[in-house]
């Protein structure tokens, strides 16, 4: 746990580097719309295997709760127009209380108690007993379990882990963008977003987390499926948030919804984000073949390169990728591991160098270009300026 602890903060200031040193931002410039297609679309379609699969692990429980998600989603509230906004924000949360409830009347009335293990951990409210292990309040400190341990593996691997991470927050700030009516993200906000990421790591690593901080997909599709985008929910949220991880009862209270529900709603959910990726689409020539050309490739290898190393690594033990040096090996294998970071290096190699001067108006340029400056459009201060007027405590250089 340590060595994670030592990695989380070192590659948090790779994060922050390319981040508020702008490298990330310049970088986002190179891509245009063509290339922003297949990268959401994997986001989103990158993460199947959350899906359906889980469902089936407890499918009395999963798909039950898939079913009635998309009828009070979406034909529910077309019955009234009084229905129609309460359930657009609030069918997530019956439907889910609903279920649970239905998983709890299950292991109570013993339907699980002559199952398989494996069964019990999918399908039971009570497994392993979480809540009755849990502490009643436990306050995370730095350091907590004890001086980090840097290891040049490990912090090499988790700086592939975050460059991963960058890529795939991209995609996701792109859909958030589009789902609440904004502006695409600036490059100036794109760098600013991957630099708090970092920082969002160095956090993670002085406080002993087990993982590092990356965009939320779940919460992005969540937007569009609810059509709340207001700050103000997502700030109390954070209380929220806080709150369980203090409280180790209420968190593990929600912990112990099985998770077939959740999969079933990954399958709306990110389903969303990869048909938010589609409609950037509408934004180049789609009669244009060397546009299909670079879409079809770049997501079929997005989604084809990390399953061969996901395979590979489950049946060998080890990546592909097995030279000498440890941690090149790691952060190989961690970056055509992910789905996002391969249909990026894919789609923006092919757009900038096929045809890519004369192809301006194919790609969707015209339409991208004044988005990706601070002052290209009027509404980038509204969308993107930093809540609580902290812009005048934090020097101009950083914003």
């Amino acid at each position: 746990m340590r060595s994670i602890q030592g990695a989380l903060i070192v590659s948090s200031f790779f994060n922050i580097v390319i981040g508020y040193s702008k490298a990330w931002g310049n970088y986002t410039r190179f891509c245009s719309p063509v290339v922003i297609v297949p990268v959401v679309c994997v986001v989103g379609l990158g993460l199947f295997e959350r899906g359906f699969p889980r469902i089936g692990d407890c499918v009395e429980i999963g798909l039950p709760m898939l079913i009635l998600l998309v009828i009070c989603q979406q034909y529910l509230k077309r019955i009234h127009e009084s229905a129609h906004n309460i359930l657009e924000r609030f069918a997530l949360l019956f439907c889910i209380a609903i279920v649970w409830a239905f998983a709890a009347i299950l292991t109570v009335g013993g339907a699980y108690n002559n199952v398989q293990e494996q069964t019990k951990l999918h399908c039971r409210t009570d497994r392993s007993f979480l809540i009755s292990s849990a502490p009643w309040i436990k306050i995370p400190y730095p350091f907590q379990w004890g001086a980090p341990i840097f290891r040049a593996s490990h912090v090499f691997g988790m700086m592939g882990a975050a460059l991963v991470s960058s890529a795939e927050s991209t995609g996701t700030y792109f859909v958030a963008a589009r789902l609440a009516g904004a502006t695409p993200p600036p490059a100036h906000v794109l760098s600013r977003s991957i630099g708090l990421q970092g920082v969002g790591m160095l956090l993670d690593g002085i406080f002993g987390a087990a993982v590092g901080t990356t965009a939320s997909v779940e919460n992005v599709g969540l937007l569009g499926l609810t059509q709340v985008g207001s700050r103000r929910v997502v700030q109390i949220s954070t209380v929220f948030m806080i709150f369980f991880s203090i409280f180790g009862k209420f968190g593990a209270f929600f912990a112990s919804i099985p998770l077939p529900i959740f999969a079933a709603i990954y399958c709306v959910l990110f389903g969303l984000v990869a048909a938010v990726g589609i409609s950037f689409i509408q934004f180049t020539n789609n009669n244009s073949m060397r546009n299909l050309y670079i879409l079809g490739l770049s997501l079929f290898l997005g989604i084809s390169i990390p399953q061969y190393f996901n395979e590979y690594t489950a049946s060998a033990g080890h990546g592909p990728v097995k030279s000498d040096g440890r941690w090149f090996n790691d952060i190989l294998n961690t970056i055509f591991s992910s789905p996002p970071t391969v249909a990026l290096i894919v789609a923006t190699l092919l757009d900038n160098t096929l045809d890519a001067k004369y192809t301006t108006d194919d790609r969707g340029l015209p339409w991208w270009v004044p988005f990706q400056n601070r002052k290209g459009d009027i509404r980038n201060e509204e969308f993107y300026g930093l809540p609580l007027r902290i812009h005048e405590y934090i020097p101009t250089r950083f914003l």
